[in-house]
């Protein structure tokens, strides 16, 4: 998994530079690397595989003893800790709805944090993508959310999320945004000239 290089990232700022020519929405976008760490999924595992491959050991051949079990339960806790923290792992571990909340959780705090909700008119949208997880979303305040209908952005975000899983996260986001951009100078028409936030991408290591 590979961030986007600066010439990359300067190409996604400079489409939103384009489209907001033609809209009062202001519009940010964030590429997390992924949305949580998820330290404790490991040891979940780990704890309790430890539990029961020791222990189905013992009933299928009553090999071990006391002091062996309690031995042969921390040597594969350690080894399936060790293993499950790989991120090609640790990602087919964890369900794919934790994975879509710990990332919908982190799009909702980015939009607050990065003021889109204050905006001259309610126009902030959020364009998010979190890596590691595959998601997409589109966050809009009510500015927008009054004049275009959700569904317009549930069939952008699906053409978006098909690109970041074949690892083509810049392709994505341009169309994203183009897609986006035609939407916005239609419904949204810029009345003036104003950029109240920065357009660059916000990445999240």
């Amino acid at each position: 998994m590979t961030l986007l290089t600066q010439d990359e990232q300067q190409q996604v700022a400079d489409a939103i530079d384009r489209i907001e020519l033609e809209t009062d929405a202001e519009v940010v976008t964030v590429l997390a690397a992924r949305a949580d760490d998820y330290h404790y999924i490991p040891l979940l595992w780990a704890g309790v595989l430890a539990l029961l491959i020791p222990g189905l050991v013992i009933l299928v051949t009553g090999w071990l003893g006391a002091a062996e079990l309690l031995l042969a339960q921390w040597v594969t806790f350690i080894i399936l800790a060790l293993v499950f923290r790989l991120p090609p792992v640790i990602t087919r571990l964890i369900p794919r709805s934790v994975r879509h909340w710990r990332a919908s959780n982190l799009a909702r705090r980015q939009f607050i944090e990065l003021n889109l909700h204050h905006t001259d008119g309610a126009t902030g949208m959020l364009i998010f993508v979190s890596e590691a997880e595959r998601y997409v979303e589109i966050l809009v305040d009510r500015g927008i959310s009054g004049r275009i209908d959700n569904a317009v952005w549930e069939s952008i975000v699906e053409a978006f999320t098909v690109k970041v899983r074949e690892g083509k996260v810049l392709d994505g986001f341009l169309s994203c945004i183009d897609s986006c951009g035609a939407q916005l100078s239609q419904h949204v028409p810029g009345t003036h000239d104003r950029n109240e936030l920065s357009n660059r991408l916000v990445v999240l290591p």
